[in-house]
């Protein structure tokens, strides 16, 4: 990337046009940083194309107006149930290098999970091999295996009580839903986790799926500062291992 762009100071759009569902946390000329609520889908499908993070932050960018040149580009994604750390960039060329770099990046999840794990800390590593279109699994044989993607989550257990235990998770590959399908491996699914848990057949008094994307780091595509970017985790998480 170029060296940091001697442009105007940046000022953001008016408070009116604050988009719904979505928190912003940092943004500059470059980039734009949001804390997602659960719910909200990142980018649109066939079935939902207009209430999502991306278009309520296109919105946002060209303060309503379709016309305007300014845009955002997606980096990467969150699961709609996930909440937290969001970042878009504001360029094509900026997402080009978020993108080439996003390997390099940190990114830390909390978690609620039924049961205790194992051991209080450690990595699950596995082959994730893609089930249709939205759900992915851990492959057991080695054909499988030459199929599927080696995947890495680190884990490490903040607290537990009889039921359940918070968890704070660093993704060292990213592939679809690679937190969720681990830690259903290891026999405790996240709460509220209805595709890879047991929660669709339900458990009373769970809200949502208790994952969120607490942290990610970067370093800025034009200046090159370390930006360590946060999104506090829901207090509900912490009600359940009281």
């Amino acid at each position: 990337m170029p060296e940091h762009r001697q442009d105007k100071q940046f000022k953001r759009p008016p408070r009116k046009y604050q988009p719904k569902g979505l928190n912003i946390l940092f943004e500059d000329r470059d980039i734009i940083f949001v804390d997602k609520v659960t719910g909200l889908l990142t980018m649109g499908t066939d079935r939902e194309s207009i209430r999502t993070a991306y278009s309520n932050l296109t919105d946002y960018v060209s303060k309503g107006n379709h016309k305007s040149p300014h845009r955002i580009f997606i980096v990467h994604r969150l699961d709609r149930e996930t909440s937290g750390v969001l970042v878009f960039a504001k360029t094509e060329e900026v997402k080009t290098y978020l993108q080439s770099e996003w390997s390099n990046f940190n990114k830390t999840y909390y978690a609620v999970v039924h049961g205790h794990l194992p051991e209080n800390e450690g990595i699950i590593s596995s082959y994730l091999v893609e089930q249709g279109v939205f759900k992915m699994y851990s492959a057991t044989n080695p054909d499988q295996k030459k199929q599927g993607k080696l995947s890495k989550t680190a884990y490490k257990v903040l607290k537990q009580n009889d039921t359940h235990s918070l968890v704070e998770l660093n993704i060292l590959t990213g592939r679809k839903h690679q937190i969720r399908v681990h830690l259903a491996d290891k026999g405790c699914p996240v709460v509220g986790d209805k595709k890879y848990g047991n929660d669709g057949k339900g458990e009373k008094g769970v809200k949502r799926l208790a994952l969120h994307a607490a942290k990610l780091s970067i370093k800025h595509p034009y200046s090159k500062d370390d930006l360590v970017i946060e999104a506090p985790m829901p207090d509900y998480f912490e009600t359940m291992v009281r």
